[in-house]
């Protein structure tokens, strides 16, 4: 791992970036109504285990917790003793409240016009017929259960239904492949698996169940396969373990009654990639999980269930889509967008056209679609009203100042705060984020840690960094939805997480604190380049090249270099306009870096390509544009959206993109 250090260069110019002088103060309406005002700070630091006590008042409880906070580092408990029921909490307690017919989720297909509304009500039904199924099935308490399920409704009622009988789910992601499944089945126990014979994707059908019959030969554990019929395809069939969804489901009990579970129960585990190449399990329980899901949803997206649509456009297969489609929105009973296709199908507008005929209030999504929808241009959004947007989020890496003003303005029309939001899979729920009714938003900055929760940038001796440095983002004290442990290895779970900063969570990523005080998140340490002693970050360098009014986005990795150590290497993609670029382009971008940080950020290389290697989750690869800038073999690339992409980067390399050295 590349260190971090906190003496980050002293040229001036190298710290351009982070002296950010515009400002957006909340909109005078936002806040006078707001979900919670500057106090909030205050009370949370006073006493932050009353803090989270109260939050968890939200949530209904089969019985109260006899302590709040267990904590032995690294393991914590929360609101130990206590029980609930996840789906009682987040589906019946609204529909024995009198809002069976609120709408929970409007379900949009990809191909137009497939759509499917359910009311709170439905969404009871489904789930419990999906409870009587999975008993049926042999599903009981304890057991897991992997999900390998496109965006559709009967994602989020499987997860519930387990939730339900206190199975633990495993949502894989519906891009993974074979191995990449085989591997999470193994390692988790599962014993059922649910599936779709195939979803819809960029126009046409993509087979899923194909993959889960390849995996399942290397799983001899896993006894029944639940398939869901959505596209039609034609699949093969394993007599004895393959149940139709509508043949077992569809005639079952609208009534299940729920069973209680203690507050540390397990309720999913989540996969992240490891460094060893092992997939981590991370643990998530349930009542401290569900508890700072719903309030930070509510918070953070001052979310009003009564009159909000609220849209997160990530895929379920990834924990923005657990705790922001799934466990916050339906805790706070609210009413949710579930989109199943990509932003661009069957236009570029897509999206866009949704927000006006849905009237969507608030929109979460990642800086790399918002770039996307940068280099399509401007002129597509403005066809569609979007004039019922009122709250805009950002997740997943850090938004460069660039696409935040422009998501603000273009999208937003000026009128909308966003709250640039950093948290993990890890975290389980939002760290640190602007307050939209609170916050003067600074783009680029996620700002400060949220109310309970406590943050820290340290450098190599775990010592606090002044304003103005750099160094290791820490969390100082345990907070409720954190990870438990790495599913059946605590050891590496402390080794990952604990052992650097001893007390003190370290998942690997850097940041640095401006003149303000305020977080700037630098990406992952890795991504730290050395570049002639001097440590530089990437996210730099690429905020730098997109605020250039050429470059759409930008993906910038070190390479090894025998003169400076490391050097520079960006991939650009440009903006329509700008044409296809060529030598003059790749120059004034290189220029344009040392103008804005210094020399010695101007990249060694800049190549023009056509797309950037992204998961079907929107993150960059940037692991295997390392390996194309260091001439190596490239690893699995079955999760890219078009593996294509990466032959059409090595052949440009080695083929120009090279300015002549200064």
């Amino acid at each position: 791992m590349t260190d971090v250090a906190s003496d980050v260069p002293s040229d001036d110019a190298l710290s351009n970036l982070l002296h950010e002088n515009r400002r957006f103060e909340p909109p005078r309406d936002l806040a006078a109504q707001a979900n919670v005002t500057a106090d909030e700070y205050d009370t949370a630091a006073a006493d932050p285990v009353a803090y989270w006590e109260r939050a968890a008042e939200r949530l209904d409880w089969g019985s109260r917790w006899s302590e709040v906070l267990q904590w032995e580092p690294p393991f914590a408990k929360w609101f130990v003793g206590g029980t609930l029921n996840a789906a009682y909490n987040c589906v019946d307690r609204h529909v024995s409240a009198g809002h069976g017919d609120k709408v929970a989720y409007h379900w949009i297909g990809e191909p137009e016009g497939d759509t499917r509304t359910l009311t709170y009500a439905d969404l009871k039904d489904q789930v419990c017929k999906a409870a009587h199924a999975l008993t049926e099935l042999g599903v009981q308490s304890g057991d897991r259960v992997a999900i390998y399920l496109p965006m559709i409704p009967e994602t989020v009622i499987t997860m519930l239904a387990c939730a339900r009988l206190g199975a633990p789910h495993t949502v894989v992601f519906g891009g993974f492949s074979a191995d990449a499944l085989a591997s999470r089945i193994l390692d988790c126990q599962v014993t059922t698996v649910v599936t779709a014979d195939g979803g819809y994707r960029r126009g046409a059908a993509s087979a899923l169940k194909p993959a889960v019959d390849e995996a399942l030969t290397r799983c001899p554990d896993v006894r029944k396969v639940l398939v869901v019929r959505r596209t039609g395809q034609d699949v093969e069939w394993t007599d004895g373990r393959d149940v139709w969804w509508h043949d077992i489901v569809d005639g079952q009990s609208t009534e299940h009654e729920p069973q209680m579970f203690d507050a540390e129960h397990p309720l999913y585990v989540m996969y992240t990639s490891g460094s060893t190449g092992k997939p981590k399990g991370i643990l998530h329980t349930t009542g401290g999980y569900l508890t700072q899901c719903a309030w930070t949803h509510w918070m953070v997206f001052d979310l009003k269930p009564d009159t909000d649509v609220f849209w997160c456009s990530a895929d379920i297969g990834w924990v923005t889509g657990h705790s922001y489609i799934v466990y916050g929105p339906l805790a706070n009973g609210a009413t949710s967008l579930l989109y199943e296709g990509t932003p661009d199908t069957p236009h570029k507008g897509r999206w866009w056209e949704i927000v006006q005929d849905h009237n969507v209030t608030v929109f979460y999504t990642a800086p790399t679609a918002i770039r996307a929808a940068m280099k399509w241009g401007k002129e597509i959004p403005a066809k569609f009203d979007l004039s019922s947007l009122r709250l805009l989020g950002s997740v997943g890496e850090p938004i460069n100042p660039e696409a935040y003003i422009w998501y603000r303005e273009v999208i937003g029309g000026g009128r909308c705060p966003v709250v640039d939001t950093w948290w993990q899979t890890e975290t389980g729920s939002i760290m640190i984020s602007p307050l939209p009714g609170v916050t003067a938003g600074k783009p680029g900055s996620a700002m400060t840690p949220l109310p309970g929760i406590g943050a820290d940038i340290v450098d190599d001796a775990g010592e606090s960094v002044p304003n103005g440095h750099g160094g290791y983002l820490v969390l100082t004290s345990p907070w409720p939805s954190m990870l438990r442990t790495l599913w059946g290895d605590d050891e590496r779970y402390q080794e990952t997480y604990w052992s650097r900063f001893p007390g003190r969570y370290f998942a690997g990523d850097g940041a640095k604190r401006d003149d303000d005080g305020d977080i700037w998140l630098l990406g992952r340490v890795d991504d730290v380049m050395n570049v002639s002693g001097h440590r530089i970050s990437t996210t730099e360098i690429e905020s730098a090249l997109v605020s250039h009014p050429k470059t759409a986005e930008a993906a910038v990795v070190g390479a090894t270099d025998d003169t400076t150590g490391q050097a520079i290497v960006a991939f650009v993609i440009l903006r329509e306009a700008a044409g296809d670029g060529g030598p003059d382009v790749v120059q004034e971008l290189r220029d344009h870096v040392a103008r804005e940080i210094g020399k010695i950020a101007r990249p060694r290389q800049i190549m023009v390509v056509p797309e950037l290697p992204k998961t079907r989750s929107g993150k960059i690869m940037r692991r295997l544009l390392r390996d194309v800038a260091e001439n190596r073999d490239m690893g699995d690339v079955t999760t890219l959206t078009d593996s294509s992409v990466m032959d059409q980067i090595k052949t440009g390399l080695a083929e120009g993109g090279k300015a002549d050295e200064d």
